[in-house]
């Protein structure tokens, strides 16, 4: 007979660190990706447009995701599953960007315009990775992890 399969539920502090964690995570690989792409010399000054779009991105449309994921993460209650960290729309939104990527190095041998591209994601996901990793030090000062 098959035994019911437990869903992987973690305490709500879990939650707060694995958001601010992935978008940090993603961010990083995206960054170290595309700085390989823009090519040496000159091209590195794409970084410089990569950090302004980034930016832009990361307070314009990124911040704004990322305290909504907060105010989910807050309401849950321990036990929550690990999934449950991201909306379904924001899976759905990870899956899209995974195909896009996949799309964009597959179309053509990936350059400085994809190496600008990923650096500027990567980017962004590092910058509003901030306010969740302040939600979890706030925790953390207050010691409500244990």
């Amino acid at each position: 007979m098959f035994s019911r399969l437990s869903k992987p539920g973690v305490p709500r502090s879990v939650h707060l660190f694995a958001a601010p964690f992935l978008w940090t995570v993603v961010g990083c690989m995206l960054l170290f990706r595309g700085w390989g792409w823009l090519g040496p010399g000159a091209g590195r000054l794409l970084i410089i447009v990569s950090g302004l779009l980034g930016t832009l991105k990361s307070l314009l449309v990124l911040d704004n995701m990322a305290r909504r994921s907060i105010r989910r993460i807050v309401l849950f209650k321990d036990g929550t599953c690990l999934g449950a960290v991201y909306s379904w729309k924001s899976w759905l939104l990870v899956a899209l960007m995974i195909g896009a990527g996949f799309v964009l190095r597959w179309v053509g041998q990936p350059g400085p315009l994809t190496g600008m591209l990923y650096c500027a994601v990567g980017w962004s996901l590092c910058l509003s990775s901030r306010l969740g990793w302040m939600q979890w030090f706030n925790l953390l000062r207050n010691n409500e992890i244990a």
